[in-house]
């Protein structure tokens, strides 16, 4: 039995009978996770390049967010909203002055952080925009990815995502990503229009970065057509693209914040969205919530997380160990027909690889590297997504970049 529980396939063969075929995960069951690595239940080590979608920016097993997370579930772990808790309000104090807004409203995942932005912006439009009720509208930008609720789906541009799962919601607009005309050509046409719901970087799409001036032109549009801008920075917040927020590289503040992942350092559910009392207000008691919403352990996770990003420096090492990542790797790959372009912020990077999006060569490679010690995943087939916990030093990231450099080299010899 110690032979069968030391075995991959065992695992894997587990989820495959037991679990919903939801995921295609690659074929290595992880066991132990510390700083930038992990480790498979054979015991062999890989350098840890996708942080689980970027929720591992302290990296795996950071000693300081483990001790809070034990101690306070040891204390008092859960109460409901329907009583105060001794750690809630310091929580919230401290989110709110870390980022610089009025009020938080705490949630568990990033889906319903991205529901609840939606569902605060509808209600502020009909209480203090004076649109007609059921008449609001959110604009949302093609190649997207805020969740897989069905109202999240409902305005995805990627069909897998969202085929087979409608009747859908109303009240979305989409516009192409990166592209302020067409964004304010749709303000004009929609006086109805209340927010627009946009990553500062798309993710999942592939690490698509856009032109330097979008955010700040996206939030000069929005203040001219008396619309808030909603930035989903789960996946890029929390110092992950070499700032604390990507919104900062353009100096931008967002009317709606939202965030999670990291927010725990990955080692518990926590989302937040953030916005000034002129917009949270706008709810009420009883109007949204959450059981878990602002726990005991998730305030008192919180906190340590992001004080973790703050005394490490984490977001200034993103920014050096990122722009060491893409120079050393477009040198390293530089002539190498397989490489199409290599592009990214801070430790949020992507290669895309000179094949159809249908192909398996991304999987392929992704599948060499693992291979040979580095753990990373395709994202729309055929561009690999390279996010490291944030804790990476240069001489890792250099390693890494020498066994990325060597697999695409040798790829099909």
């Amino acid at each position: 039995m110690t032979e069968t529980l030391n075995h991959s396939q065992y695992y894997i063969e587990l989820e495959d009978r037991y679990g919903a075929h939801n995921y295609h995960p690659l074929p290595v069951v992880l066991t132990k996770g510390r700083g930038v690595f992990v480790w498979d239940v054979e015991g062999k080590r890989y350098y840890d390049f996708l942080s689980a979608y970027s929720a591992v920016n302290q990296g795996h097993g950071h000693p300081r967010i483990v001790k809070v997370l034990q101690e306070q579930a040891q204390r008092l772990a859960l109460t409901s909203r329907a009583f105060y808790n001794d750690k809630l309000g310091p929580y919230e104090k401290f989110i709110t002055g870390y980022f610089g807004y009025d009020k938080v409203l705490p949630m568990n995942t990033g889906a319903e952080g991205v529901e609840t932005a939606i569902k605060l912006v509808r209600k502020w439009a009909y209480e203090k925009k004076g649109i007609k009720p059921y008449e609001a509208k959110i604009i949302t930008a093609e190649g997207n990815f805020h969740g897989r609720t069905v109202t999240i789906v409902s305005f995805s541009t990627d069909p897998e995502a969202k085929e087979g799962f409608g009747p859908y919601t109303p009240g979305f607009l989409t516009v192409p990503y990166n592209n302020l005309d067409a964004l304010e050509q749709t303000l004009h046409q929609n006086p109805g229009t209340v927010a627009f719901l946009v990553e500062p970087i798309q993710g999942e799409a592939g690490v698509n970065v856009p032109d330097k001036g979008y955010l700040a032109g996206a939030k000069k549009l929005c203040e001219q057509y008396g619309c808030l801008l909603i930035a989903d920075e789960i996946q890029t917040g929390i110092a992950r693209t070499g700032k604390l927020l990507a919104s900062q590289h353009e100096n931008v503040r967002p009317d709606v914040l939202i965030l999670g992942k990291a927010l725990s350092g990955g080692v518990y559910p926590i989302s937040a969205v953030l916005a000034d009392d002129d917009i949270m207000l706008s709810i009420k008691p009883g109007q949204h919530g959450s059981t878990f919403g602002g726990n005991p352990i998730a305030a008192a996770v919180a906190v340590e997380a992001l004080q973790v990003v703050k005394d490490e420096h984490l977001a200034e090492n993103a920014a050096r160990t990122g722009e060491i990542f893409r120079s050393e790797l477009r040198k390293k790959t530089e002539n190498i027909p397989l490489v199409k372009q290599i592009r990214g912020k801070g430790l949020l990077n992507a290669m895309v690889i000179n094949d159809t999006p249908e192909s398996d060569t991304a999987w392929n490679i992704c599948l060499q590297l693992a291979d040979k010690g580095l753990l990373a995943k395709p994202t729309h087939g055929n561009i690999i997504r390279f996010a490291p916990p944030l804790v990476i030093t240069d001489d890792q990231i250099n390693e890494a970049v020498d066994i990325i450099a060597s697999v695409i080299r040798n790829y099909g010899g």
